[in-house]
């Protein structure tokens, strides 16, 4: 695989310590800016936001751009939200920065998703789009914990100052990694990127998105309650357990990356299938402390293996505008966290249980299966017209050129 791909890695790796962090520092930043901890937690939301209003915006207002200048002014922005973040004087101020954080985080892997494919070759996509994403999943095991501990003995602000480092880091491995000639602009500008977002079958892999990442966070948002209350785990044994999240997640990322370079929407199915079936089975595995440690890595391992088929299927649908609908992607991805957190939360409400956001989130990854089934059976539609005008045609072809001469 080509070294570029370890500059996006880089990248992906400072972007998901900066995102997830911010709840291990939660308590540490209300003490410090004489905030409630439910008021410090608007600052999680502000940087989703972001994400969510950056994604197809900055990929949009960038599509003239050579890709390999957007993902280093990206990553330029990202260093400048995280620096704005350790100097913030109040809440207000850190509040907006976190949301300036957020705005890059969508289009980085957007269009970072699109180069790493014009890397490689034509087999070999979706394993290029996973080694990008294994910079996320390895944040989770090494990023975020060595990041709280360092925001929970040097302050939170030495936290951010320490990300921006790693965006520095990344913006040099980019400038040295990425060649030129591979991230050209597209031809089409921002007219055809937004033509393109018009097609049935992209917007139904953006709902697979939705509905399967949803699932994920249903039941992840809430994982520390279900393994404390339900499987008897003391709260300090809860970063670990999550550090083996970031494992699984690694894993399925890696795998999903190899088997959709085979099969891309056999490894989405199969990893919908898995994911509902894990989540499902949380309420038995969630009864002993060692099937519940079992249970977080295959949580991670089941969700991460559609994370490289989604991703390529709406760079696929979309070919004409890869970039702002892999950025978009983004931006669901992050609609399925706040609504799957949501979702959960109803059924924690509602007294079904510590288990039951896990349902709720099954339930989702259902969903996330029917909506995936829908655009396959438009896909097959689409195509048959296709396919029985390709045989008229055929037919009326000569077998033989002497035939044409004679």
């Amino acid at each position: 695989m080509p070294l570029a791909l370890l500059a996006l890695a880089v990248g992906a790796f400072g972007i998901g310590t900066t995102e997830f962090v911010m709840m291990g520092l939660l308590p540490n930043v209300a003490d410090d800016l004489h905030i409630s901890i439910p008021t410090a937690g608007h600052l999680v939301s502000a940087y989703a936001l972001g994400v969510v209003i950056g994604a197809p915006l900055l990929a949009a207002v960038t599509s003239r751009l050579a890709r390999r200048t957007v993902l280093i002014g990206l990553m330029a922005l990202f260093v400048v939200g995280n620096a704005l973040s350790a100097l913030a004087p109040g809440y207000d101020a850190l509040l907006a920065a976190r949301f300036l954080s957020g705005l890059p985080h969508g289009a980085f892997f957007g269009v970072g998703a699109v180069v790493a494919t014009g890397l490689v070759a034509p087999e070999r996509k979706a394993r290029s789009v996973s080694l990008m994403f294994m910079g996320l999943t390895v944040a989770n095991i090494a990023g975020v914990p060595v990041a709280t501990l360092m925001g929970q003995h040097l302050g939170w602000r030495a936290t951010f100052l320490g990300v921006s480092v790693i965006g520095v880091a990344a913006i040099v491995s980019l400038a040295l990694l990425i060649p030129r000639d591979h991230t050209h602009a597209p031809a089409g500008g921002l007219r055809g990127e937004l033509a393109a977002l018009r097609s049935l079958p992209v917007w139904l892999a953006l709902g697979t998105t939705v509905a399967g990442f949803g699932a994920l966070f249903a039941a992840y948002s809430y994982i520390t309650p279900m393994l404390t209350d339900a499987a008897g785990y003391a709260d300090g044994s809860v970063t670990l357990l999550l550090a083996l999240f970031g494992v699984g997640a690694t894993i399925g990322n890696l795998v999903g990356g190899r088997l959709a370079d085979h099969s891309l929407r056999g490894t989405l199915f199969g990893g919908l299938l898995a994911l509902a079936v894990v989540l499902g089975l949380f309420p038995l595995l969630m009864h002993a402390e060692w099937s519940a440690a079992v249970a977080v890595v295959l949580l991670g391992t089941a969700a991460f293996v559609t994370g490289s088929p989604l991703q390529l299927m709406v760079m696929e649908k979309a070919s004409a505008a890869p970039s702002l609908a892999s950025s978009a992607n983004q931006a669901a991805f992050n609609l399925a966290n706040a609504g799957g957190a949501w979702i959960g939360g109803l059924a924690l409400a509602a007294g079904l249980g510590a288990t039951s956001p896990a349902l709720a989130g099954a339930a989702l990854a259902v969903l996330g299966l029917a909506v995936a089934g829908v655009a396959y059976a438009v896909d097959r539609r689409r195509s048959a017209p296709a396919t029985a005008r390709e045989r008229l045609v055929a037919t009326h072809v000569p077998e033989h050129p002497q035939s044409v001469r004679g």
